[in-house]
């Protein structure tokens, strides 16, 4: 079987593409201005791998749990954007060379992955035409833990300038065009060619900024190195040091069975030691000299917590216990909607390094308190690891389970639009994965929640794409579309059935 390395893989999807003057346009005429997957969707009709505009998605009807009914009042309506893994692509700490070893490394390297500013802001734009209460910021908001990182990304979220990029140059990493290495793609030179697009990846851009609370759920890569591993002095003078890894150190291979590893998500192996193993290996090896940058240092779980709190709706009425949860370092609160919503949002992320969930200590018993204490409102769990492959988590899904005013557990991670009924004694509630806004389909979500006949309720829930200004955004979902072990082949767009639906539920 012939052997192809990564860029070869995007070159040959890309050949057939319709890449205007040879170098990529935009491919944006015609698609609806709000990000509305109701209005308009981006499809690959003939096959050819480039995206065009393509017909809305209309909601479709799911009665697993409950009889089909007209809306009545609306409830609530909000946003949830989930995994934007804003990264610095120039910085030393990231461990790009291990993609090269596939499953379960292969987000390390992404041929987008120098937009990621650009299209969290192109998700901000489309959420603003949206108009929600509030906005769920499902977690991995950054990819590597760095204070760079997070600066650009909370500047996306609050609005105005954005300089993203870092060190002298803004951008010096494995796709410049003087990089000889055959893995990685190269869009000065690789088709599909998009000339000086590194250059503009990293220019200043002025970004709407949400105009409605938006509230945080902590993910792994928040504060976790590569998501998988607690900083330490080793990873933290990589990341402002001058010394990059980029190549592969030779005879550095996969255990037997690495590769069988079943993981939950793409952010790689359940096991962190792994990575760190294979860090420090790879140092023995050659570095790249790079330009240092002091911006670039992994933060702890406190300040990473702290920033997020700062920046959230910890002073809004709707969620007092914002502000607690922050000073407990932890980010367990409650967001009450309205007299009729309840949001509570759990923190599973592991301390001690790995990227899957883990329920805490007291986490079941305080999960037990939040949803007596909602009363006759409406319930929606927030979390950014599925519970149902958290450690831990089938004590809070039995706790959910006996809830008749449960309708829906909302979370990310896993990088796919996803919906599935788990029916209870209880009423049952909806189980709803979001995809991430870095691997296709580079997808928010829009939720509006409306009450129907007979006491029950409907969750209506569609699809918002990013709209960011100029051909950047667009390069990017192209880039995302033709990646070979990206979102893609993976499904993670989901069927019709995990994006644009109505979800009802009886009465309790």
């Amino acid at each position: 079987m012939r052997r192809i390395t990564r860029r070869a893989a995007l070159g040959e999807a890309a050949l057939g593409a319709l890449l205007l003057a040879g170098c990529g346009g935009s491919g944006g005429t015609g698609a609806a201005r709000s990000g509305s997957t109701l209005v308009s969707t981006w499809v690959d009709p003939v096959g050819d791998g480039q995206l065009r505009v393509g017909p809305g998605e209309a909601l479709v009807d799911r009665t697993e749990l409950g009889r089909r009914a007209a809306g009545a009042s609306v409830l609530a309506t909000f946003a949830h954007v989930t995994d934007a893994h804003v990264l610095d692509a120039s910085s030393p700490a990231r461990v790009t060379f291990l993609n090269r070893l596939g499953p379960p490394f292969q987000s390390t390297f992404r041929p987008q992955e120098t937009l990621t500013t650009q299209v969290l802001a192109g998700a901000v734009a489309a959420i603003r035409r949206l108009g929600p209460q509030l906005v769920i910021q499902g977690g991995d908001l950054i990819d590597n833990d760095q204070h760079n990182e997070l600066a650009h990304a909370l500047a996306v979220l609050r609005g105005g300038a954005v300089r993203p990029g870092s060190g002298r140059d803004g951008y010096f990493g494995v796709q410049l065009a003087s990089d000889p290495d055959p893995f990685y793609y190269r869009p000065d030179l690789d088709a599909p060619r998009y000339p000086g697009l590194l250059r503009k990846a990293v220019r200043e851009f002025s970004s709407p900024g949400l105009d409605a609370p938006n509230y945080p759920v902590l993910g792994d890569h928040d504060v976790l190195v590569a998501g998988e591993i607690v900083p330490t002095p080793l990873t933290q003078s990589l990341a402002v040091g001058d010394q990059a890894l980029w190549h592969l150190t030779p005879g550095l291979t996969l255990p037997s069975g690495v590769g069988k590893q079943v993981s939950t998500s793409p952010d790689g192996p359940p096991d962190p030691g792994l990575v760190q193993s294979f860090l420090t290996q790879a140092l023995a090896g050659p570095t790249v000299r790079v330009p240092a940058d002091p911006a670039r240092w992994e933060m702890t779980v406190a300040e990473v917590v702290a920033a997020l709190g700062a920046a959230g709706g910890g002073g809004a009425a709707g969620a007092p216990g914002l502000a607690a949860a922050t000073a407990a370092e932890r980010l367990d609160y409650v967001v009450d909607v309205g007299p009729s919503v309840r949001l509570i949002v759990l923190d599973l992320v592991q301390r001690d390094g790995g990227s899957g969930g883990l329920v805490s200590p007291g986490q079941p018993e305080w999960l037990a308190a939040q949803l007596a204490a909602a009363g006759e409102r409406w319930v929606i769990v927030v979390t950014h690891q599925p519970l149902q492959s958290s450690v831990g988590g089938d004590a809070l899904l039995t706790l959910l389970d006996r809830s008749p005013r449960v309708i829906a557990a909302l979370y990310g991670h896993i990088h796919r639009n996803e919906i599935v009924a788990r029916p209870t004694p209880a009423g049952g509630y909806w189980l709803i994965a979001t995809s991430s806004m870095i691997d296709y389909p580079q997808q928010a979500r829009a939720l509006r929640l409306l009450t129907t006949a007979g006491g029950g309720v409907v969750l209506e829930t569609w699809m918002l794409d990013h709209v960011f200004p100029g051909p950047l955004g667009q390069i990017s979902r192209q880039l995302s579309f033709l990646d070979a072990q990206g979102g893609r082949p993976a499904g993670f767009a989901g069927s019709r059935l995990d994006r644009n639906v109505r979800l009802y539920r009886d009465a309790a």
